[in-house]
């Protein structure tokens, strides 16, 4: 992978949710949320790389904006499984963290993207 550290971010994130998806799946713990985290939880770098190849700044911006939904959708998730003790605290924390930074990093790419596409119309 390249220097961005977005896209960097999002796969490593993306690929620890599969490792939960499959061991929530694997003890079989409650399989329609996992499939659901999956599903929202990779989505989010998914978006990421499909910004990079944006056809404007407004398309940048969208693209970004799904994936920052998608990171909320998979905050959820995380929180749910974390407070049903469905998996232990220890291992869905430092997602639920990483998740939170991912977010803050997309809301602050976003809103500069909008100041400077704002500012040069």
């Amino acid at each position: 992978m390249g220097d961005n550290i977005l896209e960097n971010k999002s796969y490593r994130f993306s690929l620890q949710i599969v490792k939960l998806s499959r061991y929530m799946k694997n003890s079989k713990k409650e399989y329609d949320i996992s499939r659901q985290l999956l599903r929202s939880g990779t989505s989010v770098g998914a978006n990421i790389v499909e910004a990079q190849d944006a056809e404007s700044k407004k398309d940048f911006i969208h693209k970004l904006s799904i994936s920052l939904k998608e990171a909320n959708e998979t905050r959820y998730w995380l929180r749910l499984i974390r407070d049903s003790h469905e998996v232990e605290k220890e291992i869905v924390e430092p997602l639920l963290e990483e998740c939170n930074n991912l977010r803050y990093l997309l809301i602050s790419i976003i809103k500069k993207t909008k100041e400077n596409t704002t500012k040069s119309c």
